[in-house]
């Protein structure tokens, strides 16, 4: 039996099992400010969506070794409390690296329920170089610009084309922020998240990160045991494989994803009249993606443009009806009109998205011992991709910069930790972005953790979107630190969500094509 598969059974042992509750130590409710702790300046900045959301900024060092030198400007957002009981600061993180947290904080505040929101001041941040945090980097704007050359170099002239860009990008980041890029990593912003606390007034700081911003919440958790007070990490980064080996597991996982969309599709063939053999979809999918490399659709959408639309399906099934729908019109009604416009609502890259991946390679790169070797790359790469061809190519390619980054390079953060209170972790069991090795490995690194397991899970995070059994179990520990303990390596299960219908009617907007929370966290973090 093989690492995954005595995992899932461990899961499903625990589904039987008695779960019973462990309590947090105590903690008072009102944390004592620390001494020569910084003053914020909070302005409203509510929308309609989130009428009580505040914002700030915050000056911190570029360099946290010479706090006297150069500073950068974190932007920040607020929720604050309002119930008698106050609980201190929960700072959340949407992961990345690159992700913008400050509409976070206005979502986790809303959708928690309001007898535990309130006891918070929920408390998002642009990391530094993100968003509206200043720098906010920028290193080459129009790189996703389409046609770009197709992802599987199975020719010289395509493999060197893609060479050709990676090199490109990592030039123009050192050009551009030359003196900037050596503290854009995670260490950096873990010293940063320290300092949003000091300047709140925080003995401790409770904690609340998806995707990446598990390993971002477990290297504070190493760097500052004692000032941790809650922590949950949803989604969670093996920290193990940070940065490159973990990519490779993604597109096993992803490729797997995609199988299971191809196989949701041939079981709604009455819907989409593609098949009701998956293998027979599959095959058709990879006619359209051979198609497209000759002639994009719209002159927007090529091979690789494809394989970023259907991408966001490996992170959130309940894309997966409008990416149905695109196939299905291409293929039988030689329409590639619904493509594009799922290409433009899931895949097309703006400036805030430049600024995104601007971020993640610059703190990817810095963060990890990345080979600089292109044949080793070309050699595990061609290696998964005869097991796994849907996304191996296109997410090598969009982490090769790695390969010609500037800075030197830090080691991966050993997050083993045995000086915390009670952890709470969440994960899904078909994850693909962040497999479940992650969770149940980090489970084992933090110990007196409580593991939550959503079984069959497909999604990427899993917490605040709609399984009531999942949300329990976090409003419960947010409410008084206590956390369920189990047996067999699992200490709950809660059952997946259904996987979704075919449309009924036609919808037009991005804001409709899945939950808040997964707009939100975004893909390839």
């Amino acid at each position: 039996m093989n690492k995954r598969a005595a995992m899932l059974c461990a899961a499903a042992v625990v589904v039987a099992g008695t779960v019973t509750a462990v309590p947090a130590a105590a903690s008072p409710s009102h944390p004592a400010a620390p001494a020569r702790a910084a003053k914020l300046s909070w302005k409203s900045c509510g929308t309609t969506d989130q009428p009580k959301l505040q914002c700030a900024s915050l000056e911190v060092p570029l360099d946290h070794a010479q706090p006297g030198g150069k500073r950068i400007t974190l932007a920040l957002s607020r929720v604050p409390h309002t119930a008698k009981t106050y609980q201190g600061p929960l700072l959340v993180n949407p992961g990345g690296p690159g992700g913008s947290g400050l509409s976070l904080a206005g979502f986790v505040a809303s959708a928690l329920p309001k007898a535990v929101a309130a006891q918070y001041d929920v408390i998002g941040f642009d990391p530094r170089g993100v968003g509206k945090s200043t720098p906010a980097l920028d290193c080459r704007p129009g790189h996703f610009t389409p046609v770009r050359p197709d992802s599987v170099p199975s020719t010289e002239a395509i493999e060197q084309a893609n060479l050709t860009r990676a090199r490109s990008f990592a030039a123009a980041c050192e050009k551009k922020y030359a003196g900037v890029l050596p503290y854009i990593d995670t260490l950096s912003a873990v010293r940063d998240m320290d300092a949003i606390r000091a300047a709140v007034g925080a003995q401790q700081l409770n904690y609340f990160g998806y995707s990446y911003g598990t390993y971002l919440g477990a290297v504070y958790a190493k760097l500052y045991p004692q000032r941790v007070r809650r922590l949950v990490l949803d989604s969670v980064v093996d920290p193990t494989g940070v940065w490159y080996e973990d990519n490779l597991t993604q597109d096993l996982a992803f490729n797997d994803r995609h199988r299971a969309l191809m196989a949701w599709i041939a079981k709604y063939d009455k819907t989409y009249k593609l098949g009701t053999d998956p293998e027979k979809v599959e095959t058709k999918w990879y006619a359209m993606r051979a198609a497209l490399a000759k002639k994009p659709a719209g002159g927007k959408v090529g091979a690789s443009e494809l394989e970023d639309t259907f991408m966001p399906g490996g992170y959130y099934n309940g894309y997966w009806p409008h990416l149905a729908e695109a196939f299905a019109a291409y293929v039988n009604d030689k329409d590639d009109d619904p493509l594009v416009e799922a290409y433009e609502n899931f895949a097309a890259v703006d400036a805030a998205g430049d600024n995104g991946y601007s971020v993640y390679t610059s703190v990817q790169c810095r963060d990890a011992s990345w080979p600089r070797d292109w044949d080793e790359w070309r050699t595990d790469n061609w290696s998964v991709y005869a097991k796994a061809p849907f996304m191996t190519w296109n997410n090598a390619w969009y982490n090769a910069p790695c390969a010609f980054w500037p800075t030197e390079r830090l080691g991966p953060v050993n997050v083993t930790n045995g000086d915390l209170p009670p952890v709470l972790l969440f994960q899904a069991t078909n994850d693909a972005a962040t497999p479940y090795e992650g969770g149940a490995t980090v489970h084992a690194l933090l110990r007196g953790s409580s593991l939550v397991v959503e079984e069959g899970g497909q999604n990427h995070g899993i917490t605040l979107s709609g399984n009531t059994c999942l949300d329990k179990h976090l409003a419960t520990y947010l409410t008084d630190g206590t956390v369920p303990r189990g047996t067999g390596g699992v200490d709950a299960v809660c059952k997946a969500q259904p996987d979704p219908k075919p449309l009924t009617t036609k919808v037009t907007s991005r804001t409709a094509h899945g939950s808040t929370l997964h707009g939100l966290l975004g893909f390839r973090g």
